[in-house]
């Protein structure tokens, strides 16, 4: 099922029990631009969310998750959450919501070698891997998914078969960023297993905040209690997992999403500093030239 428009939940008569009844039945593609668009609450299944451009705010067990261009959502099915859309500019998002039994059938797919796939073939679903629902960039394994499905999909006709195919290639890529995960989990400085997976769980949500919270002013101790780390534990294990830290990773994202607004819009400089969290112009050319070798008006010429 393809749809190029968001639901209006807030339309008379619009019935969500209906609506809400095909997801996990089919696999659902959302290819739409709005302003604004919300869903209070939702049980979903196995999904991905992304945006083309502006950003799409989920609310995911208590905390705020702002997607941007280049990054991507991975919710668990039966996953409660909330989305919304408020912006000036249309919002291009892209979701994809897979159907339970297709998801299980590639995922294990994935999981299994051909032996011990002919050997079992009737396989339990309950195998299925739960994702860090955490931001992510998205690889260039699943962004060449994306073109290739967007280019499909613009073509103005719903191929079912076509469509699937990416879907299962998409789904093949999950697990890679599974499998990353588990390597990431084992790069926490710990003894026991479950405390390694609850702290890299909790880095997973500093990390979220820093991403949501560019034009803000934070301090470790804010992320720390965000994320139920102590500030010496969070620095440390940050480092350990990420190879920075918080400040640092904080900076660098900051730097990322000024370039992009040299380059791609007329913003002033002092405009980009403050949307980026920077305290004032200077600050912001200094870093600016640290990391890209060139003062932010030099960059914009260039580029």
């Amino acid at each position: 099922m393809y749809f190029t428009s968001l639901p209006d939940h807030s339309k008379a008569g619009f019935d969500e029990t209906m609506h809400f009844d095909k997801f996990g039945k089919h696999n659902i593609i959302f290819h739409a631009e709005s302003k604004e668009s919300y869903c209070d609450d939702h049980v979903g299944c196995l999904s991905i969310k992304t945006v083309w451009s502006g950003e799409e705010i989920y609310g995911v067990d208590g905390r705020q998750l702002a997607v941007r261009p280049g990054q991507l959502l991975v919710l668990n099915n039966d996953q409660r959450y909330s989305c919304r859309i408020r912006s000036k500019e249309n919002v291009q998002c892209f979701s994809i919501f897979f159907k339970n039994d297709f998801a299980s059938s590639v995922l294990i797919d994935r999981l299994h070698t051909e032996e011990f796939l002919l050997d079992n073939p009737r396989r339990d679903s309950s195998e299925i891997p739960e994702f860090y629902q955490t931001l992510r960039q998205i690889t260039p394994d699943i962004n060449r998914q994306f073109s290739g499905l967007r280019g499909l999909l613009q073509t103005g006709e719903y191929h079912q078969a076509g469509v699937d195919e990416y879907l299962i290639f998409m789904l093949r890529d999950l697990i890679g960023i599974y499998r990353s995960d588990i390597k990431s989990v084992g790069l926490v400085k710990a003894v026991k297993a479950s405390t390694r997976r609850e702290i890299y769980k909790r880095l997973c949500i500093a990390r979220d905040v820093l991403h949501s919270s560019l034009g803000e002013s934070l301090d470790l101790n804010t992320v720390g209690t965000q994320a139920g780390l102590s500030v010496p534990q969070l620095v440390r294990q940050f480092k350990s997992v990420f190879q920075t830290t918080p400040h640092q990773y904080l900076t660098d994202i900051r730097l990322k999403q000024a370039a992009g607004l040299l380059q791609y819009t007329d913003q002033q400089v002092q405009d980009v500093a403050w949307a980026c969290g920077f305290e004032n112009a200077g600050a912001f050319s200094r870093a600016f030239r640290s990391a890209y070798g060139m003062q932010p008006t030099r960059f914009r010429l260039e580029n």
